[in-house]
């Protein structure tokens, strides 16, 4: 039987806590387990980076293992994800104890160490959706907007509330903020942790851009998920 994605409202807690429980803890546990299973670009994120003029240099806002890094060698990319143990990853190549050449370190998403005002591109591809509350998913995107420069410009991926042909079913009247179980199987045991995310509905993403000082320059839907282009106004 499968297990069914549940209201985040039955696991009452401050935002920084279910966030340090339910996402940052829970990433640090199945970072294998998740790396394993994210290896192939998605083609919208590999147009954007492969669009890039020669030389830009930009950021990738919760990295995870990497995998977006490499995909234009034309470009420079500083990589960041809370998770100290995807961001190990991130530096090892797919053979165990082999190193890749990357810039990489342990961030927040909203209270980033990069400089602002100084790059050409940013990405952020499903992180925005893993703060709890309005208010800090809208930092989040204020975050990403100082970083650029004049011109510069960011692509946000966040999953979608719209889902209702994916396993998951979810779709217009379901909760929005929801746990979302990951299991894995090991000697016969099985184990489930719980991940928090907000689903965004259709032009909410883009709505937090315009809040946070941005311009919408695109915006679509891909693989279960709300994307957006944007820069500073």
């Amino acid at each position: 039987m499968p297990i069914q994605s549940q209201s985040a409202t039955a696991h009452p807690a401050d935002p920084i806590e279910l966030e340090h429980t339910h996402v940052h803890a829970v990433y640090d546990k199945i970072a294998p387990h998740f790396s394993q299973t994210r290896y192939k670009p998605w083609p919208i994120v590999q147009r954007y980076l492969e669009t890039r003029p020669r030389g830009s240099v930009g950021l990738d806002i919760g990295c995870g293992n990497g995998k977006y890094i490499s995909v234009n060698p034309e470009i420079y990319v500083l990589g960041s994800d809370r998770s100290s143990k995807l961001i190990e990853l991130a530096c090892t190549g797919k053979e165990v104890g082999k190193k890749r050449f990357v810039d990489v370190g342990i961030a927040d998403g909203i209270e980033t160490p990069f400089r602002t005002s100084r790059f050409d591109f940013a990405i952020s591809i499903a992180v925005v959706h893993h703060f709890a509350t309005p208010q800090r998913r809208l930092e989040a995107v204020k975050s990403i907007l100082r970083a650029l420069r004049q011109g510069g410009t960011a692509l946000v991926y966040v999953w979608a509330l719209e889902q209702k042909g994916s396993r998951r079913g979810w779709d217009e009247g379901h909760a929005q903020d929801v746990m979302v179980p990951w299991v894995t199987e090991k000697d016969g045991a099985r184990t489930v942790v719980e991940r928090y995310y907000h689903l965004y509905r259709k032009g909410e993403i883009e709505a937090d851009v315009e809040a946070a000082g941005g311009k919408v320059i695109e915006g679509g839907y891909e693989r279960d998920n709300w994307w957006v282009i944007f820069e500073g106004s």
